[in-house]
């Protein structure tokens, strides 16, 4: 699956975890300042201008600048030490979409800024001694804004979808270019065809949403949680805890591993189950394709037997998801109310102006989200689990490594139904 598509998996998937721990640490340990010797020095109330002119402050040049030199010699030093057939899609490619969904993140940060300002405003149009006192212009101008960076997201949102998509089926390609080298040794596995076709086909669509909410997620950390930290020395008091240091970034970590090992031990039963249902169905459907060419086969008896096995195996699913949705609905619904209650003490207190709240409650959420990946991802990355395991087996025939225990007892299956 990987090695297919990346030069030495594991030795570059730990390089590029040590390179961008090297090049985040060196950005916030002085890197960041040094924009200032080529004249991009930090701009004074950069993080407050809530329209488009943010994303092209000195401080965002120079970081887009930075990023492009740590991405040129990390792929100059890939492209040396193991120029992999796929190296301009895997690395450069998986460069690019990075940066995308950074741009995307900084997108979130202006809207953040924009509500801040923007509801304040509204407040004191509809509010107070100042009502009614807001210029029309005023307003319009904050609309305006908000549609320009809009019209911004939009644009790089479409970018992104359209690189990531070409990505993934570069992916796909890379696999099935492997796996169809070996197929001598591979079509005698159990459902070999549907694992080359489908199997490669899912596992490529489904690490598109998760790699990308992953990215996403972790970047959408980075820069929400310093002002998620900045916006706790609004809040009074929590309810039921009182006054705590850092009170949103503690609540909110709480909340995330609360709803990740909920969902995690309710549904830790559920990849294999899927594993097992891809193997029966893709049984029954073998018979049946079988029975298509050859009159002896996919008889009555021998069709019934197999669909049995599919019926069981799904009616147990169906089980053991109905109380995994029980916890996903449950925390699902809790969650739009959490933060909401956290701020109930500082609003009764009035401590908070009406964007304050709005900022609060979008910082919250993007913190909140992220943190959650796992949580909100869990159903997916049981189906990913699936086919990686049916995928890894497959593998296991071209390293001449045993079959899974799995596979063997279908192969064993296999040889007493035709003796």
């Amino acid at each position: 699956m990987f090695r297919s598509f990346f030069p030495q998996p594991k030795v570059f998937f730990t390089s590029a975890l040590i390179w961008a721990l090297i090049c985040g640490a060196s950005w916030h340990w002085g890197g960041a300042a040094l924009g200032s010797m080529i004249g991009l020095g930090p701009t004074a109330g950069a993080a407050d201008i809530p329209d488009v002119s943010y994303f092209w402050t000195h401080d965002s040049l120079w970081f887009y600048l930075y990023y492009i030199i740590c991405s040129a010699i990390f792929y100059g030093f890939w492209r040396w030490y193991d120029p992999h057939p796929w190296l301009r899609w895997s690395l450069a490619g998986t460069l690019f979409i990075i940066f995308v969904t950074q741009f995307s993140v900084d997108v979130s940060v202006a809207l953040n800024n924009w509500r801040g300002l923007f509801y304040d405003l509204l407040q004191k149009a509809l509010t107070g001694e100042t009502k009614g006192t807001v210029p029309a212009s005023d307003l319009y101008q904050g609309i305006t804004n908000f549609v320009v960076i809009a019209f911004v997201f939009i644009a790089v949102s479409v970018v992104n979808s359209f690189i990531v998509s070409h990505w993934i089926f570069r992916w796909r390609t890379a696999m099935n270019d492997f796996y169809t080298q070996y197929w001598q040794k591979l079509r005698l596995v159990e459902g070999s065809s549907q694992r080359v076709q489908e199997d490669t086909m899912r596992f490529a669509d489904t690490m598109e949403g998760l790699f990308i909410s992953a990215i996403s997620a972790v970047l959408t950390l980075v820069a929400f949680l310093p002002i998620l930290y900045t916006l706790s020395s609004h809040i009074t008091e929590l309810p039921f805890v009182g006054k705590i240091p850092a009170p949103l970034v503690v609540a909110s970590v709480f909340w995330a591993l609360f709803g990740t090992i909920l969902l995690m031990l309710a549904g830790i039963k559920l990849p294999g189950l899927n594993f097992k249902n891809q193997r029966v169905e893709a049984a029954y459907r073998k018979e049946l394709v079988y029975g298509e060419d050859h009159a002896d086969r996919a008889q009555p008896a021998t069709l019934k037997g197999l669909f049995a096995a599919v019926k069981k195996n799904y009616y147990t699913m169906y089980f053991h998801y109905a109380y995994f949705n029980v916890a996903r609905y449950f925390y699902g619904q809790a969650d739009v109310v959490f933060s909401l209650m956290l701020l109930v003490p500082t609003i009764a207190a009035g401590a908070i102006t009406f964007g304050l709240y709005q900022q609060i409650r979008s910082a919250f959420s993007q913190v909140s989200d992220s943190l959650q990946y796992l949580a909100n991802a869990w159903s997916t990355i049981v189906e990913l689990l699936s086919i990686h395991k049916r995928l890894r087996a497959f593998e296991s025939v071209i390293d001449n490594e045993p079959l899974s225990p799995i596979d063997q007892k279908w192969l064993e299956e296999q040889g007493t139904a035709a003796s």
